[in-house]
C-alpha cells in the first residue's frame, strides 16, 4: 500500500526530487492515477472546460467543484488532493475565501486548496493559511483572468513583467503558500523564480527548471483532437483508441457477434 503524500512531503522535495501533478475530476480516473506514481492530484477548475464543455474556467461553481472533489477523494488516493478554488469563490472577501477553502476540506475531502493571483489575494492567502488550510499559489497565465489578459498569452516577458512576477511569488511565499504553479512563463523567468523561492514551483508551460510539472489529464492522455497547447506532450492517444473500441462494439452489435454465448446467461 502506497504511503499518503502530505504537504510536508511536497515541501521536502524542493531541490531533491521533481514533483509530479495531474488533474482529475472523477472516481474512475483517480483510481487509475492512484495505481501510478503521481504526487499531487489537482481537482482543477479546468473541469468546467474538459468535463462540462465550457469555453473557459469562469463558469464552474463552488458546488460543482465540491462535487468533483468528492468524486476524486472517494477513490482514497495516496496522492495529495488539491481543490482548485473557482472564479469568485475567494475574490470578494477574506471571510468568503476562508469559508470556501474550508468547504474543500470539510465537504470535499481535499488536503489543500489552490487559488490564482499575486499581491491582490495576499490577505486571502494569509487568512486561509492561518486557518490551517494548506494553500497552493498560481501565477503567470491565470485562466480566471483570461479577459483581463486579452487571451491565452505568455506572461512575464520583459524585465518589468519578470520583476513583477518574482515580487508576487515572494509575496505569496511570505503569505504562507506551500507551492506555486507557474503557467505559461518564459523558461528563464521560471528558473529565476524557482531559484528565489524556498517552496517548490510547479510548471505548466514554464520550462524544465521548475521543481515539478502539472498537466491536465485529458491533454496528457491525448483525449482531445481539436485543442493542443504548445506545452502539452501526449503520452497516449486515447481519442483514437477509444473511438476504435466503440466502432468495433457498434460493428459487432449490428452484425450479431455481440453478445455471444460467452457473454450471455443460461437457465
Amino acid at each position: 500500500m502506497k504511503k499518503s503524500v502530505t504537504v510536508l512531503d511536497i515541501l521536502a522535495k524542493k531541490g531533491k526530487e521533481k514533483i509530479t501533478m495531474v488533474t482529475s475530476y472523477d472516481f474512475t480516473m483517480t483510481r487509475i492515477i492512484d495505481a501510478s506514481d503521481i504526487d499531487i492530484i489537482l481537482v482543477g477548475d479546468s473541469a468546467g472546460v474538459v468535463m462540462a464543455g465550457g469555453k473557459n474556467t469562469l463558469g464552474i461553481t463552488m458546488d460543482q467543484m465540491i462535487y468533483h472533489t468528492k468524486c476524486v477523494t472517494k477513490a482514497e488516493p495516496a496522492s495529495l488532493v488539491v481543490g482548485d478554488m473557482p472564479f469568485m469563490s475567494y475574490q470578494s472577501s477574506i471571510a468568503q475565501a476562508v469559508s470556501n477553502a474550508g468547504r474543500f476540506l470539510q465537504e470535499g475531502g481535499a488536503q489543500a486548496v489552490k487559488l490564482e493571483g499575486g499581491k491582490r489575494v495576499l490577505h486571502q492567502v494569509a487568512a486561509i493559511a492561518a486557518a490551517d488550510i494548506p494553500v497552493m499559489g498560481h501565477l503567470g497565465l491565470t485562466p480566471q483572468s483570461i479577459h483581463a489578459f486579452g487571451g491565452h498569452k505568455v506572461q512575464g516577458r520583459g524585465k518589468q513583467a519578470a520583476k513583477l512576477l518574482l515580487e508576487n511569488a515572494l509575496a505569496l511565499q511570505e503569505a504562507g503558500i506551500f507551492a506555486l504553479v507557474l503557467e505559461c512563463v518564459p523558461t528563464d523567468v521560471a528558473k529565476q523564480v524557482t531559484k528565489a523561492l524556498k517552496i517548490p514551483s510547479i510548471g505548466i508551460g514554464a520550462g524544465q527548471h521548475c521543481d515539478g510539472q502539472v498537466l491536465v489529464i485529458q491533454d496528457l492522455l491525448g483525449m482531445f483532437k481539436e485543442f493542443k497547447p504548445k506545452f502539452v506532450k501526449k503520452y497516449a492517444n486515447l481519442f483514437d483508441d477509444i473511438k476504435a473500441a466503440l466502432d468495433t462494439y457498434a460493428k459487432e452489435v449490428r452484425s450479431g457477434r455481440f453478445p455471444d454465448e460467452a457473454h450471455s446467461f443460461k437457465e
